[in-house]
């Protein structure tokens, strides 16, 4: 490990205030949606806060000729729709030096290395490209002599589509670059709340002494969409929402939410535990995915009130890959046996949010009787993403008043926007930045993501044998009725997010 990454992982270095050493971060895609929506946004809103040290560059790769002129205006534009401010957006352009390379032709490589020169800087390769790409682009850059001891690459999800192509991926970068060097990113650990998760629980003796089976009785992981295949058709119609969603985002939000306390804040200790929690998933094999998970795909129906095309109408052919994915797991370990843990996430759903709901096993007895009420509702803590970023805990409180006692459930409410002065980043500003600093504790270490495909790839098997098609959703809904089975059947219901 080089001395970068050694003082980088340090825990007192983890702190957003730890300087970001000058860099060159050099982005293949950088035409493509993502840099365009997050990269550069991201990028431009570091600078703006001064976080970015004044020598340091962005290189973006382009492959055609009028890319060189005509990226920097289409970046300007976006900028200014995330609401930069114009006296920003300038400085923030200076920064940038348009590349012109294809990924694929080694002998276009010279281009970049002229352009990097020689500097001493930490140099961070971002690859916003599909993954078959992330092996030929290693190789290129390593074939032109252009990675250095402080030379990281970033992967972007989806790494692969099954447990033998991502495992082909990492053994060929880790014939380049050591672990220690390699960034596989989901933006999903950057978001303020899932970072959260480990303080909430960690740092509060009310919630670390009853995060467990003794107390409690579900927990449900919902990450809802609504919208469609937008511009990534020819991608999604290969993958589905198992690979594109739940083996990445869910995967980790569970993890985070069920891992072991680790013995410091330190990348490898965490990533240890979360290795332990999908190591401890029970398989979901062959038959079993009838009864323990719902494939759908939406139809036409409503979105804000407009009308809008089903998926197959969207993409031109009839298809039976997968938008929507509900699952029942379980962790079998001593923490969490017994305690199902329902994963919900699909496209074209009632509302856009993400959160994690905890429900709480009920009092054992109720000293209230009738007065109180019919029934006293479970404790609930409700950890939401996005939108209106916060947490809420669901109590059991007396209505005010003289007269007849009366029980109702009602929230404390900690949403970010209210409770801290601070501006809430994008969780993209977080990550990058913690690359070019070396520190590795938000992203995924090698085995994560295998251990992943190998709970994953025996559902979709079982898929193609058991359970083919799926249930068609009216865009707009909360996805088929059977994913309301799915869980009803063990007496329980999905959580309304209209009452957090």
């Amino acid at each position: 490990m080089d001395a970068i990454v050694d003082n980088a992982l340090r825990p007192e270095t983890i702190p957003e205030r730890t300087p970001v050493p000058p860099f060159d971060l050099v982005i293949f895609g950088a035409g493509g949606d993502l840099a365009l929506r997050k990269l550069f946004p991201a990028l431009a809103q570091r600078n703006r806060e001064g976080v970015l040290p004044g020598e340091s560059r962005i290189l973006a790769i382009v492959r055609k000729e009028e890319d060189v002129e005509g990226l920097p205006k289409q970046i300007a534009k976006r900028l200014d729709e995330e609401g930069i401010p114009k006296d920003q957006v300038e400085p923030f352009l200076r920064r940038l030096t348009m590349v012109l390379l294809d990924a694929l032709k080694p002998e276009t490589y010279k281009t970049l290395k002229k352009a990097l020169g020689d500097s001493d800087r930490v140099r961070s390769f971002y690859l916003s490209t599909p993954p078959d790409l992330f092996i030929p682009i290693c190789e290129n850059l390593a074939k032109a002599d252009i990675l250095t001891p402080t030379s990281r690459v970033i992967l972007e999800k989806p790494l692969g589509r099954d447990l033998a192509s991502a495992r082909a991926i990492n053994d060929a970068v880790a014939r380049i670059l050591p672990e220690s060097r390699t960034y596989r990113i989901d933006h999903y650990l950057g978001k303020e709340t899932v970072q959260n998760l480990l303080v909430l629980r960690f740092a509060n003796t009310l919630f670390e002494r009853t995060w467990s089976s003794r107390d409690i009785d579900h927990v449900q992981i919902t990450v809802a969409e609504t919208v469609g295949l937008e511009q990534r058709a020819g991608y999604y119609d290969k993958s589905g929402h198992m690979r594109d969603m739940v083996q990445n985002h869910l995967m980790q939000l569970l993890t985070l939410f069920a891992i072991e306390p680790p013995n410091m804040l330190e990348a490898g200790a965490v990533r240890d535990e979360k290795i332990k929690v999908l190591k401890a998933l029970r398989p979901i094999v062959g038959p079993d995915v009838q009864r323990y998970t719902v494939r759908g795909q939406y139809g036409p129906g409503q979105i804000d009130g407009q009308r809008v095309k089903g998926y197959a109408d969207e993409l031109g052919h009839a298809s039976n890959t997968e938008t929507f994915v509900a699952i029942r797991c379980e962790v079998d370990n001593w923490r969490w046996a017994g305690v199902p843990i329902y994963l919900r996430t699909g496209k074209r759903m009632a509302q856009r949010y993400s959160e994690i709901a905890v429900t709480f096993k009920p009092v054992p007895h109720s000293i209230f009787g009738n007065g109180g009420g019919d029934r006293l509702d479970a404790n609930r803590l409700f950890i939401r993403l996005q939108p209106n970023d916060g947490v809420q805990l669901q109590l059991m409180m007396k209505v005010p008043g003289s007269g007849r006692l009366k029980i109702v459930p009602r929230q404390l409410d900690l949403r970010y926007s209210t409770a801290f002065d601070e501006r809430t980043p994008d969780a993209y500003e977080r990550l990058l930045t913690d690359v070019i600093r070396g520190d590795q504790t938000l992203f995924m270490h090698r085995d994560e993501v295998e251990q992943a495909w190998t709970w994953v790839d025996p559902i979709i098997a079982g898929w193609q044998d058991y359970y083919p098609h799926p249930h068609r959703y009216a865009a707009g809904s909360w996805g088929p009725s059977q994913a309301i089975g799915l869980i009803e059947r063990d007496g329980r219901s999905w959580a309304d997010p209209d009452l957090v």
